[in-house]
């Protein structure tokens, strides 16, 4: 048995594996969901992702991990794109999302930052200290 077909067959996933304990889990993004966020107020930080893709599953971890590590980051919406489903989605189209494994972080109208494919605990840190900064201005 593959490590996909283990992962679908006991019910697990990359996200449920790499979230710590204690951490909020991401909303699943649905069309609509983003506009509504926004309109809300709130700064959203949008994770594009897909199961089987080891750079989405580092991002994810740290993500997780730094999530975790300070609380203060639950006044960020995270939400989470799956690729595969969502990658031709008026969303995706919007932004410009090149390919899964991208991080974007919107307030507003306003994009504030973006990190496609890197996967440095510093700059993960800092997109996430950007969305932090506008969600509690």
């Amino acid at each position: 048995m593959n490590r996909r077909d283990f992962m679908a067959f006991t019910g697990l996933s990359a996200v449920s594996l790499a979230m710590p304990l204690g951490a909020a889990a991401a909303q699943e993004y649905t069309p609509g969901l983003v506009e509504a966020e926004l309109a809300a107020g709130k700064t959203v930080f949008l994770d594009f992702k897909a199961d089987w893709c080891s750079t989405c599953a580092a991002q994810e971890r740290v993500i997780g991990a730094l999530r975790a590590g300070d609380s203060a980051y639950e006044a960020i919406s995270f939400i989470n794109v799956d690729w595969d489903k969502y990658r031709r989605d008026d969303l995706t189209k919007r932004l410009n999302i090149p390919r899964r494994s991208t991080l974007v972080v919107l307030k507003g109208e306003e994009e504030l930052g973006r990190i496609v494919a890197g996967t440095s605990r510093e700059a993960i840190k800092g997109l996430m200290d950007i969305a932090l900064t506008a969600a509690t201005a």
